[in-house]
């Protein structure tokens, strides 16, 4: 029954990783007002296994995998800044309208790139090993004898913690999604587009050591 404190443990950081809305917050509320709840509970998703990707490294101490992206951290920036303009100028130039009049249903084809769009954007972000790490060691998570099974039980409340937000939001953003007319949905699109272009713009500066500090939060 202790064992249920480790998964809430988990639970509370999942949630403090994805509750604040950087770049992949916006990207998620623009699919769901684009696409639906469904569409946006599972983007949120792939950023939630992204979190948890790095969660596992850095609960399990998975030097060869750390070494890996602190090697190309530089790299691995660039790319997922450079992913951000590309998604964010797709959005702006993207016709609402042409998703209105598309069958209604969304195509596991259609899920599955949402999921993978999200994946890859935020494993693009090597920051989050240090935050994961930083939780780790200094809230002594994993109690004062860790073992594989508690790892096992934070890890999987990480991700719990992380699909509650994503669904929470989803389905709230959702909500408000069926009020809004044609011409105010053109308008987040453009407002959503030109915001993630920037945001990508800035991922790529804070590649480099002067920039650091305009990265907000993903």
């Amino acid at each position: 029954m202790y064992d249920v404190v480790y998964i809430f443990r988990g639970i509370l950081i999942g949630l403090m990783v994805s509750v604040p809305l950087g770049p992949m917050g916006v990207l998620i509320i623009q699919k769901t007002l684009q696409k639906g709840a469904l569409a946006g509970f599972v983007a949120g998703m792939g950023a939630a296994c992204a979190d948890l990707f790095y969660a596992t490294v850095a609960a399990f101490g998975l030097g060869f995998v750390i070494n890996v992206i602190q090697t190309h951290e530089l790299i691995l920036q660039i790319i997922g800044g450079i992913f951000l303009i590309i998604v964010g100028l797709k959005i702006y130039f993207d016709n609402p309208l042409k998703q209105i009049r598309m069958k209604k249903r969304v195509t596991k084809k259609g899920l599955l790139g949402d999921f993978l769009t999200l994946f890859f954007l935020t494993v693009s972000n090597p920051v989050a090993i240090v935050v994961f790490m930083a939780v780790f060691a200094g809230a002594s998570v994993f109690g004062d004898d860790p073992s594989y099974r508690i790892e096992l039980f934070v890890l999987s409340g990480v991700v719990i913690g992380g699909g509650l937000w994503w669904y929470t939001l989803s389905t709230l953003v959702n909500i408000f999604r069926k009020k809004f007319r044609l011409r105010v949905l053109i308008t987040i699109n453009r407002v959503s587009g030109v915001l993630i272009t920037v945001l990508g713009g800035l991922v790529i500066l804070a590649a480099f050591e002067p920039f650091r500090s305009l990265l907000p939060a993903a």
